[in-house]
């Protein structure tokens, strides 16, 4: 980290950046990298100038907050400012470095940015930031999942999970086939059969999940073994206790 603590806001309302500007141009050693309205915005101004910490609302068009950090690596330290109490606590008990609940004054405010810089100071002794602590544990109060959010690039994808083919694994990603085109993410087949809608997705072989509305036809492809055919024209053979799975459901 050099001198100057590189500081980036993300908030859609107008009044709350500006007065986030406010309060940092009466610190010291602080840089003001940029401020964006929304998570897209955001990851172009990361990438291109790589902010130490992120003044991070949370109820956002587009994507959230923490839909924001799923797709950031690496990732600056993250103080959370939001109106919203509920997933302020929540962030902050997950090791977020700080949560600010709007209104705050600069006092409250200096506080949490020196609590980043301190923070930085240590995971650089460490190795490991507390965003990494955060993103690793955000899942534990995950609910079942309504979007999948995905990134290439500076490009953000948000993929309805009703909108969802089917889910193929890759080593440590899966590869998420969609309407919207095929885009990989860093997650888990366990990820995906613990928070997808139950009832709507099947895992049929170690390496798919499907949804099961996609169904076009099950046909026999050698003794014991079957072909799913989906509608969106994907042919996956089923492993025999997937397939046991599909006839239980169907």
């Amino acid at each position: 980290m050099s001198d100057k603590l590189k500081v980036l806001i993300v908030d859609d309302e107008a009044p709350a950046r500006d007065l986030l500007q406010n309060y940092l141009a009466r610190l010291h050693n602080v840089e003001i990298t940029g401020e964006c309205e929304n998570g897209f915005e955001a990851i172009k101004t990361i990438q291109e100038n790589p902010p130490d910490v992120l003044l991070l609302d949370i109820q956002m068009p587009k994507i959230n907050g923490f839909e924001l950090l799923e797709v950031l690596d690496p990732c600056p330290e993250v103080i959370f400012t939001t109106a919203f109490d509920q997933y302020a606590i929540k962030a902050f008990e997950k090791n977020a470095v700080d949560y600010l609940l709007k209104p705050f004054s600069l006092e409250r405010f200096s506080q949490a940015i020196e609590k980043a810089r301190q923070r930085i100071i240590q995971a650089d002794e460490e190795g490991m930031t507390a965003v990494q602590h955060l993103k690793q544990n955000l899942d534990d109060d995950r609910q079942v999942l309504d979007r999948v959010v995905t990134r290439l690039g500076s490009k953000i994808t948000v993929i309805p999970v009703e909108k969802i083919c089917y889910i193929e694994a890759q080593d440590d990603y899966v590869m998420i086939y969609s309407e919207l085109g095929h885009h990989l993410k860093e997650r888990t087949m366990k990820y995906f059969m613990q928070y997808l809608p139950p009832g709507q997705f099947l895992q049929i072989h170690r390496s798919y999940i499907i949804n099961l509305s996609q169904i076009a036809s099950i046909e026999l492809y050698e003794k014991n073994t079957h072909l799913v055919i989906l509608r969106c024209g994907a042919r996956l053979r089923a492993s025999q206790e997937g397939y046991k799975r599909l006839r239980e459901i169907l």
